[in-house]
């Protein structure tokens, strides 16, 4: 293997690391009730982009058991971030919504993420589409390995 090809792969083991032992388990937007784990600020984020989803559909997409999504969920609905709808006559399968107050932290993500995530979209959005698709490749392909390594 090249220089430049040990370099790729070093940097991304280093970002698999650092993304792994992060300290960050915990994100607080000011108060004591706007504060989240990670993974319920995702799934609050996962609602928020596709209102009505099923708890099931939340499970496939982050890759984890109904059984963590339905406790996640538990707890965001007693907090009053998620309400839930039947859907038809199925009582088993309801759709997801926020709440206003889940609207609210939703916001706050999203303001979270364009504040300290702003440097990394403004290099993306100049980047040439050749060199967005190797990345996008190269991300595929890394995310395909991580899946069978778990």
């Amino acid at each position: 293997m090249g220089t430049l090809e040990t370099e790729v792969i070093n940097s991304f083991i280093t970002l698999t690391e650092n993304i792994s032992n992060s300290r960050t388990n915990v994100l607080d937007f000011g108060s004591e009730d706007m504060t989240f784990y990670r993974g319920e600020i995702h799934i609050i984020k996962m609602i928020g982009d596709h209102p009505g989803i099923f708890n099931s559909d939340i499970a496939r997409r982050f890759g984890i058991t109904r059984a963590v999504v339905h406790k996640t969920l538990l707890k965001l609905e007693d907090r009053g971030f998620v309400n839930r709808e039947p859907y038809n006559d199925d009582k088993k399968r309801q759709k997801l919504f926020l709440s206003e107050k889940g609207q609210l932290a939703y916001r706050y993500h999203e303001e979270y993420h364009n504040k300290y995530d702003k440097v990394l979209f403004d290099y993306v959005a100049e980047l040439p589409n050749s060199q967005l698709e190797a990345i996008k490749g190269f991300l595929e392909h890394a995310n395909n390995l991580i899946k069978n390594h778990a």
